[in-house]
């Protein structure tokens, strides 16, 4: 226990650390308890000011954790003694009133945040909301640094959370875990909502960053308490991989005065090999329980790629074969277009082009497709060509490390020319 005489330096910094930690635990199980999102984050709120004020003067209790929910639930009965409609949910509290000693130990507060993951990610929500709602109640994140992570106003995203909740409650969205015949599906949407938020980290769609390291990191931490509370998901196992294989290249992704530095050229001893050994580990797990999907063949390729101590010793022939059996799963033009790049190291950049430009009319306006054509026509030295296509993909791209890279390369092509 703290000292209450010597409070830690810091000691707001490492409270709302630990508060954080529990915020996903503790707001669902006061939803689960009383039914109402509002009502729950409000009473949480103020349970966690009372902390700062309390803890700080007697210390920090046996269970941080049973203390918040305890004076969680107090102050919402508080609040619901006192509306108009108290006789109507007398119901409700009754049983909640008497339980205080059983909160003596984290033992005793019911783990709902599957419930909760579910729900922030029913199909009947825009995925944008599902990101925000997941990022707020799951991960405790505030108003202001969702906004800050995807770069909008924080009024805006507060609109964009009211709206989620308010849809939650009108659609009747239910607030369980989804049965035997609908979990793979749904399981399905809430990945698809952590990879998201991971994507929009690594690869930031807009602004002057290319990765948003905060956002990466909570995707990886969502995505641990998805398969804590789903450990025999193997794609709930592959999906923590993926993030884990492709976040172990964060430090060498950037050189000098913050340039973007592609897979190709990257210098390998700055990967995280403590991320590979555990992305590789749960690589293997998932594909041994033979439940293939999406996520485990992406987080396979990923594995592959880390494996190679230098570029050219890629095993491009099982990355393409890999890439078949995606297609298979994802017959999309994008699962194609990765597929065609891979291919060109294993055979020709010549070969590729041709395909490539078979995909032109279902892809003709993502920016990765105008850099993947620049760069095979460069391999091809044929410069003016990839010029063309190298200002396509600047004039498509939202994100300003992202242009300064593109930049650079066709200026290098651009003084090629000129001797």
């Amino acid at each position: 226990m703290v000292s209450p005489s010597t409070p830690p330096i810091n000691f707001e910094v490492a409270i709302h650390k630990i508060i954080r930690e529990d915020w996903g635990y503790l707001i669902s199980s006061l939803i689960k308890s009383f039914n109402d999102f509002h009502l729950a984050e409000d009473a949480l709120q103020d349970a966690v000011e009372a902390a700062l004020i309390n803890w700080r003067e007697k210390g920090l209790p046996p269970s941080t954790r049973a203390w918040l929910l305890t004076a969680a639930r107090r102050k919402l009965i508080d609040k619901i003694r006192r509306d108009k409609n108290f006789e109507s949910k007398t119901q409700q509290i009754v049983p909640l009133l008497d339980n205080d000693e059983l909160l003596e130990s984290d033992y005793s507060v019911p783990d709902e945040r599957l419930r909760l993951i579910f729900t922030c990610c029913h199909p009947a929500l825009d995925h944008n909301i599902s990101v925000a709602l997941t990022l707020q109640l799951l991960g405790g994140l505030s108003t202001t640094e969702i906004a800050r992570a995807f770069l909008i106003k924080p009024e805006t995203m507060a609109q964009r959370l009211v709206r989620g909740k308010r849809k939650i409650k009108q659609a009747g969205i239910p607030y369980i875990i989804p049965d035997k015949e609908q979990f793979p599906a749904r399981l399905d949407a809430v990945l698809s909502v952590l990879y998201l938020i991971f994507n929009e980290g690594y690869s930031a769609s807009s602004g002057k960053k290319h990765i948003r390291a905060e956002l990466c990191d909570e995707a990886i931490r969502l995505a641990r308490i998805l398969l804590h509370l789903c450990p025999d998901e193997p794609e709930a196992e592959a999906l923590l991989a993926l993030m884990l294989l492709h976040n172990s290249r964060k430090t060498a992704r950037f050189g000098k005065n913050g340039v973007l530095v592609p897979l190709e050229e990257q210098d390998r001893s700055l990967w995280n090999k403590k991320d590979i050994n555990e992305g590789t580990k749960l690589v293997e797990k998932s594909l041994a329980r033979k439940q293939i999907g999406a996520y485990q063949i992406q987080a396979a390729i990923s594995a592959l790629h880390s494996e190679a101590s230098r570029f050219k010793d890629t095993n491009w022939q099982e990355i393409v074969l890999l890439y078949d059996e995606l297609f298979k799963l994802l017959p999309t033009p994008v699962i194609q277009l990765n597929r065609i790049v891979a291919f060109s190291y294993l055979m020709s950049p010549e070969e590729s082009i041709k395909a490539l430009e078979g995909l032109k009319q279902d892809i003709g306006h993502y920016q990765p497709y105008f850099a993947a054509l620049a760069d095979l026509y460069k391999r091809c030295n044929e410069n003016k060509k990839a010029i063309k296509y190298y200002q396509k993909a600047i004039s498509l791209s939202g994100n300003k490390a992202e242009q300064d890279f593109l930049k650079q390369r066709m200026s290098d092509l651009i003084s090629l020319q000129k001797l």
